[in-house]
């Protein structure tokens, strides 16, 4: 490597360019990498089958001997997710809070990894550490969990700030502001590059306090006479303690319910994270059996999860918990895109049931975790950096962030919407595209990482939409004449018993392709197979305008 490249940093991010999801940026100088985050995202409703996405870490494997570090910004599933993938495949040191390395334990311990290999390394803002050639000062920020930092990364080349998730809270729950004064201190000194949360930048003012929804909380329960139950995002700790403070205020005892939720407060109690006097936590046997103006249920379902608790309750389908008529259900959280549908089915079977309902669209029990326009505009003139990349977004938001930037005075040139895999090459003075890199999805379906592409899931789409037509013939294997069949079973296409006929008619066909076969002498079963396919497929699209998968199978006798 020359001494004109080294001199080269580069930023690469290998996911949540574009997405809400899977964030992980390559921070890269000479022959030392770090990377920020190492996130998953939830499927999109055609990736039939798909548990989870991760990032495509094909660089990084490649590159693996250079990584110094993994910086985590905070620990929501969509910054830590892929970490037990990525940390079977690379060994490197962890750096982050107190609570976010809690977490990251806790996915490790379910997934099994031998967790001794792993150096964690607890790091406490304001604090700056050493790795390789990079200086890297922890900042602290607010977000919808305790314990989020961003970061400045002071590389040989000059300052990187990655803002993490974040908003700016005058009057956060546990008292710890973001630390402003960080962020106007590195803008002062002089900033090469801001990569800054883009997630909000639609939204005009400000993001609204946390303690705002404790306030509501409060009322709602100084208000109801029946039973409380509150779905929420087992990661919003603030917002759980504030579900506990109204309820030991309204002398109402509490029970979790649901794995994650139980997870989380779990790790959250151990580590200092939730203040909960003893008497106020009970199991939900012994709550079951208090009076219902005595009880809340704080549970996860907050995204009509189908197998969330909150989603369970609402189709009778929960083994200790069922909705009742005077009940009232607190959905203390804003839909994911994509979930809608999933939120307002659940929220329908609620009604149903009998319950009062209190959701995000007619009520103040939510706010966002993320910066609002004034407050990105804000971070950009505390960091006036150089250059600019909005990150953390789909691509209308990191469009808009990018116009947010250009408001407050940086020039448009200096501003970069980058893809996943895309090269970000600077020097002191310039920041150019320099190629790409391999970055995209791979798909996790059970145990299986990366086995299932696009040919598999369209092959489930085909499946799921027109179903299967399964081909049986039996064939002599001196004359090639059909010896017994052709047997046909469908499954997804069509009732074979309401059908008969227009089976007769496949079964008809498959013998006029296997005649056409004999004549010309085709004994190769992958040309019998595809003359049989070819054959019964025009005849069942011009009969029921379907296209079903066929699966002849020949067997010689």
């Amino acid at each position: 490597m020359s001494k004109n490249e080294q001199d080269k940093l580069l930023i690469i991010p290998l996911g949540g360019m574009g997405e809400i999801g899977k964030n992980m940026t390559v921070i890269q100088y000479g022959k030392e990498i770090l990377l920020i985050d190492s996130g998953l995202m939830f499927p999109e409703e055609e990736m039939l089958g798909i548990d989870i996405v991760i990032p495509d870490i094909t660089y990084l494997i490649e590159n693996k001997e250079y990584i110094k570090g993994i910086l985590i910004t905070h620990g929501h599933e969509d910054h830590i997710g892929a970490l037990p993938y990525v940390l079977q495949q690379i060994n490197a040191p962890l750096y982050g809070t107190k609570l976010t390395l809690g977490l990251v334990e806790g996915k490790l311990k379910e997934t099994r990894l031998n967790k001794k290999n792993i150096s964690m390394n607890v790091v406490k803002p304001p604090t700056t550490i050493n790795i390789g050639s990079f200086a890297v000062d922890f900042i602290r920020v607010n977000h919808s969990i305790p314990d989020a930092v961003g970061f400045a990364i002071h590389t040989p080349v000059g300052i990187i700030c990655h803002t993490g998730d974040f908003k700016l809270d005058q009057t956060p729950v546990n008292g710890e502001k973001a630390d402003l004064h960080k962020f106007a201190e590195l803008g002062s000194k002089g900033v090469l590059a801001l990569l800054s949360d883009s997630t909000n930048a639609e939204r005009e003012g400000y993001t609204m306090s946390e303690k705002v929804v404790g306030h509501t909380i409060e009322d709602i329960f100084k208000t109801v006479t029946g039973r409380i139950i509150v779905a929420t995002f087992a990661s919003n700790i603030h917002r759980i303690q504030q579900i506990f403070d109204a309820a030991y205020k309204n002398d109402r005892k509490v029970a979790v319910v649901g794995r994650s939720m139980v997870n989380v407060v779990n790790i959250a109690l151990d580590l200092g994270y939730l203040t909960i006097p003893k008497s106020l936590l009970m199991d939900l046997d012994e709550l079951n059996r208090l009076p219902k103006e005595k009880v809340v249920i704080i549970t996860t379902g907050s995204q009509g999860e189908p197998m969330s608790a909150l989603t369970r309750m609402a189709m009778s389908e929960h083994k200790k918990v069922e909705i009742m008529p005077e009940d009232t259900v607190l959905i203390s959280a804003s839909p994911i895109p994509g979930n809608e549908k999933f939120i307002a089915r659940t929220i329908d079977h609620l009604f149903k049931k009998g319950a009062n309902v209190i959701y995000e669209a007619i009520s103040g029990v939510h706010v966002s975790g993320h910066a609002s326009q004034e407050e990105l505009k804000l971070m950009l003139n505390l960091v006036r950096p150089k250059f600019f990349i909005p990150v953390h977004g789909e691509y209308r938001h990191l469009v808009h962030h990018s116009h947010l930037a250009m408001e407050v005075g940086i020039p448009s040139e200096n501003i970069f919407i980058v893809e996943n895999g895309r090269i970000l090459e600077f020097t002191k003075d310039s920041c150019k595209m320099a190629g790409r890199v391999t970055a995209g999805k791979v798909l996790v379906d059970g145990l299986g990482v990366g086995d299932v592409g696009n040919i598999v899931l369209r092959d489930r789409k085909q499946l799921s939409q027109d179903g299967i037509l399964i081909v049986v013939v039996a064939i002599d294997k001196e004359t090639g004449e059909v010896v017994s069949g052709p047997d046909i079973i469908s499954r997804g296409f069509v009732y074979v018993r309401e059908s008969e006929e227009l089976m007769e008619q496949a079964r008809e066909k498959v013998k006029q392709a296997l005649r056409k076969c004999q004549e010309e002498n085709i004994s190769e079963w992958s040309t019998i197979k595809s003359q049989v396919r070819e054959h019964l497929g025009k005849l069942l699209f011009e009969q029921t305008r379907r296209r079903p998968m066929i699966l002849p199978i020949i067997m010689e006798v």
